[in-house]
């Protein structure tokens, strides 16, 4: 089923921190607001690896759609749960290799939707919109979604640090399993998400987080729960991995430092 008992709103509330807003303070973005900042920095005093995990899982996000267009010739991506803008947006890695290339934007916030609207607005074949990305029906029905991408050609669909917003109950893997029986052979899944070995940490990160934000998160959970998300589909080398490890471009490339938690993920194709 599903997802509608949330309706989306146009009002930006910057008194509540936003899961959005929290991720752009810690990429040192500017489109944040106290109460980002204050939540932010509270749950950096309990995982202080937070910073370096966030750009540790940008770092993926770049490669990723950068090794897929190159390497795979992927020309269209969807980014559920996309985040506010920031340097190397996925149009802007993958429009460098083929400037045709076509990317829908989706996100619940929205501030999300002004700032994407205001960055993309000459750009014709790049679109951002506000829905829930558990809404399928409703994304893969929308007007942009069917002026840019082609059932008839392979699609990415990204799914990059937002699984962890929403809960059990809500089917993650139910959610990605819906959008990969509407795209063609030879598209990509790509799937990442914050885990922990540690069932404390994994309490206090997701209980904070929840309160934080006023119920809008998920659950930190297990590296072992990802595995279904991909179930059926071909996963690429590496595998699934902590994100820095995910064919890095050298060895200098920073690797998480701390395993209190991880950004845990990885690659598959639709055969």
């Amino acid at each position: 089923m599903e997802h509608r008992d949330a309706p989306l709103s146009d009002k930006i509330d910057v008194t509540v921190p936003a899961v959005a807003r929290m991720y752009d303070y810690l990429l040192d973005g500017k489109d944040n607001y106290p109460a980002d900042r204050e939540a932010t920095e509270q749950l950096l005093l309990q995982v202080p690896s937070m910073k370096v995990l966030a750009l540790n899982n940008r770092q993926f996000l770049r490669r990723v759609v950068r090794r897929l267009a190159e390497d795979y010739g992927i020309r269209q991506f969807v980014d559920h749960g996309s985040g506010l803008p920031t340097q190397d947006n996925v149009h802007e890695i993958v429009q460098r290799i083929d400037p045709d290339a076509r990317v829908v934007y989706v996100d619940n916030d929205p501030i999300v939707l002004a700032h994407g609207r205001a960055l993309l607005e000459q750009n014709e074949n790049t679109a951002v919109i506000q829905a829930d990305f558990r809404d399928t029906e409703s994304i893969w029905g929308h007007r942009e979604v069917a002026r840019l991408i082609n059932l008839d050609e392979p699609v990415a669909a990204l799914f990059v640090s937002v699984l962890h917003c929403i809960r059990d109950k809500d089917d993650p893997a139910g959610v990605v399993r819906r959008v990969a029986e509407k795209l063609p052979p030879g598209s990509f899944l790509v799937v990442c998400q914050l885990v922990s070995d540690d069932a404390e940490t994994r309490r206090f990160v997701t209980e904070f987080m929840d309160q934080s934000t006023g119920g809008n998160w998920g659950e930190v959970r297990r590296p072992s729960d990802l595995a279904g998300f991909l179930d059926g589909y071909e996963i690429i080398e590496p595998g699934l991995v902590e994100v820095s490890t995910w064919q890095p471009d050298n060895d200098l490339d920073p690797k998480q430092p701390s395993k209190e938690w991880i950004e845990f993920g990885g690659v598959a194709r639709i055969k």
